[in-house]
């Protein structure tokens, strides 16, 4: 056998290619993260906030101190959307996430959830 059948390994452009992909990934998901970790707490917000009280003043005041705790600025009172279902309420909201990438790139993220 020749010596260059034994060899194996990953030359230095597939280094950096592959260098060049996994940093892209850690940057945009560095960033997506935190979007998801608002989404979590909006979604425990508005689960607290529907059991809070039978009207939507109570409920709308209920989610506004819990966003203010948790520092919460993509989805305001204002922006819930309450209804009754079989006699219970149900809170919803729905709000998009944009992160930019390069120049007029963007990555956009929608959420959308209710309470349970």
């Amino acid at each position: 056998m020749k010596q260059q059948d034994k060899q194996r390994g990953i030359t230095l452009i597939g280094l950096i290619f592959w260098g060049g992909i996994l940093a892209f990934l850690v940057v945009i998901g560095a960033q997506a993260v935190p979007t998801a970790t608002e989404y979590f707490a909006i979604q425990k917000a508005v689960d607290q906030a529907a059991k809070a009280g039978p009207t939507v003043a109570d409920i709308r005041s209920a989610y506004s101190k819990m966003a203010d705790v948790d520092y919460i600025s993509s989805v305001t009172a204002q922006d819930l959307n309450i209804t009754k279902v079989n006699d219970k309420v149900v809170v919803s909201f729905a709000y998009n996430k944009e992160i930019h990438i390069a120049g007029p790139v963007f990555l956009l993220i929608k959420y959308a959830g209710q309470s349970h």
